[in-house]
């Protein structure tokens, strides 16, 4: 990994390279993205179906698209007993996580005639996407519908790629079976956002799309936002490690890994105010790529976006660290609670050297669906309160309304607003 001593200059560079990976810069897609979105939305089924073949090589059709009961008690056979005994584990964990998060309807009523207050509601439907093609990823299938079930959403819908055969992945629909999905459909791609979007003959249409996917996925839910909420487009994943002299370097260059396999496009960075850590951090990586397997992508990750920053001292070392505001943050400092203090943008924070980061993405209970490319400076986590809306209650008695009345006709005829003006002005005529 490339070694670099923090400045202005440098640190600006590596945001401006970081920033390359966003979904955002490959328009040279959206044309395609449109084309497909289009074509669902006024041809519904059939064009969903054509691009299935197209590009899964799948005969799904209207008899075949929802994913059955039986097929469902297939994939359970097909999974390891122990796998689903691990999902059932970290699915408590989630639950527990995700339950404290709720939030209720509240009312405030004076003794003056007033009552004010918000009425808190799930959505009714939602959409949840599941990739399908590399691998299978049914951690990320617990992580999207938990949080909307635990809201109390009806309706779960999830799509996710079959293969040539017309099967899914058996862990993808063991995990969503136990999470509680209401429906599974044999969809994948920009076309399966469409069909959540617009609905189709054999998919119903949704009020907000959740979940990871490719940049044609990205690009589609994009293209289809306005129609529909949706969660985040998000980018590529990525760790940072601000660490000190006192890390396990042996621990942090694993860290660093585990999120470079992802692909070509992860970023893993290392911000240290330890040279000597960042050498042997370095050399632990070129030992650990000798023996893992996904070393290509791997290596081709840390080519292109893989840093070791050297800082003069810990404030400069979190400074580089709010900049980059790393969807992944770990702390491996003698004082990593006083670091996590001084810390403001972070999508899930890790602290300690027991604290690994694929700690949060199966098991701990967090949701590992984060802010990425710099957007934990605004965004937060998928959670609860992704599910949910709130509308405003308001009430007044004549009593409550009488002595404002004419405060609000003055603010209504200072806008020009005569209409608004009138309506409060006839009630007391």
């Amino acid at each position: 990994m490339r070694k670099v001593f923090v400045n202005e200059t440098e640190k600006q560079n590596l945001l401006k390279d970081l920033l390359k990976r966003s979904p955002s810069n490959y328009g040279q897609y959206a044309d395609t993205v449109n084309e497909i979105v289009e074509d669902v939305r006024d041809n519904g089924d059939a064009a969903l179906f054509s691009y299935t073949k197209k590009f899964d090589k799948a005969d799904i059709h209207a008899g075949n698209v929802r994913v059955t009961q039986a097929e469902i008690d297939e994939a359970y056979k097909a999974v390891d007993a122990h796998l689903v005994e691990v999902i059932r584990k970290a699915l408590i964990n989630i639950r527990d996580y995700h339950e404290k998060q709720k939030q209720y309807s509240w009312f405030d009523s004076k003794p003056n005639g007033t009552m004010l207050g918000q009425k808190v509601t799930p959505l009714k439907s939602v959409g949840v996407y599941v990739p399908g093609g590399k691998a299978a990823y049914p951690s990320s299938v617990l992580m999207n519908i938990v949080p909307a079930k635990t809201a109390g959403v009806e309706n779960i819908i999830m799509t996710t790629p079959c293969n040539a055969e017309g099967k899914v992945y058996p862990t993808t629909l063991v995990a969503a079976n136990e999470a509680g999905a209401t429906e599974i459909y044999k969809a994948g791609g920009a076309q399966a956002i469409a069909a959540l979007a617009y609905g189709t003959e054999s998919i119903p249409k949704v009020d907000k799309i959740v979940g990871p996917g490719n940049i044609f996925v990205a690009l589609a839910k994009r293209a289809v936002y306005g129609h529909v909420s949706i969660d985040s487009i998000a980018g590529p994943s990525e760790i940072l490690v601000l660490a000190d002299e006192t890390a396990n370097a042996r621990y942090v260059a694993a860290d660093l890994l585990s999120q470079a396999e992802h692909d070509e496009m992860a970023s893993a960075i290392l911000v240290t105010t330890s040279e000597k850590l960042a050498d042997m951090v370095s050399a632990e990586i070129d030992k650990f790529l000798k023996e893992l397997s996904r070393t290509d992508i791997i290596q081709k990750s840390l080519d292109n976006y893989g840093y070791i920053l050297v800082a003069k001292d810990m404030d400069e070392a979190i400074d580089v660290a709010n900049e980059i505001a790393s969807e992944h943050l770990e702390l491996v400092t003698a004082n990593p609670f006083d670091v996590m203090t001084r810390i403001q943008n972070a999508g899930a924070i890790f602290i300690g050297e027991y604290s690994s980061e694929p700690l949060g993405d199966y098991f701990a209970g967090p949701n590992h669906v984060l802010p990425t490319n710099g957007t934990a400076k605004f965004f937060s986590p998928l959670s609860v309160d992704d599910f949910i809306k709130k509308s405003s209650v308001i009430y007044y008695s004549r009593e409550a309304l009488e002595p404002i009345h004419q405060d609000i006709i003055d603010f209504a005829t200072a806008e020009q607003l005569t209409a608004h003006a009138n309506s409060i002005k006839v009630r007391f005529e």
